[in-house]
């Protein structure tokens, strides 16, 4: 992500970057969500590392065991904290983006916890051949006797294949 245009004009990391496929990828993405949903552990990360204007521009709805005030940010990010589920965090994010989609930002496990609930209808994976040897495996503890994946498209490019998956109940 960093070497994009898109990204580095969205974390204001200065001009130039590349454009392309992948460029136009993170702008889509971001051009069609109009809320984010993430869990407590990737919002602790982001919070320390995000520049004063945080890159969503949206509302982000973190799930959390916390009492916390919203925190709002300048540039339209206004971080949201619910604390009675995933359930409440999704309904709050789909009333706040309208008509537009609700972006499960993450961490891995937070996804797949969204995944299991029957939260998610559809979604996108940037595949890169990095491997890291740690983290939090996408699918491990997904549900199969209760989801069944159905391609939508794979887009490869120079760097990471683009990867849009339906999902169905089953």
């Amino acid at each position: 992500m960093f070497p994009l245009r898109f990204f580095r004009e969205n974390l204001q990391l200065g001009e130039g970057g590349e454009e392309g496929r992948d460029n136009d990828v993170a702008r889509e993405t971001f051009e069609r969500t109009g809320a984010s949903v993430m869990g407590k552990r990737m919002f602790d990360l982001g919070e320390q590392a995000w520049p004063q204007e945080a890159p969503f521009h949206t509302p982000v709805f973190v799930v959390t065991h916390t009492e916390r005030d919203p925190w709002e940010r300048p540039g339209g990010t206004t971080f949201h904290f619910v604390n009675d589920g995933i359930e409440h965090a999704v309904d709050q994010a789909r009333a706040a983006a309208g008509d537009r989609d609700v972006r499960i930002a993450g961490g891995g496990a937070t996804i797949l916890e969204h995944l299991n609930a029957g939260l998610v209808d559809e979604f996108s994976i940037t595949l890169s051949p990095v491997l890291f040897g740690a983290g939090t495996r996408l699918f491990d503890g997904v549900d199969a006797s209760r989801i069944a994946l159905e391609p939508v498209r794979s887009e490869p490019s120079s760097r990471v294949t683009h990867l849009t998956y339906t999902v169905h109940p089953r």
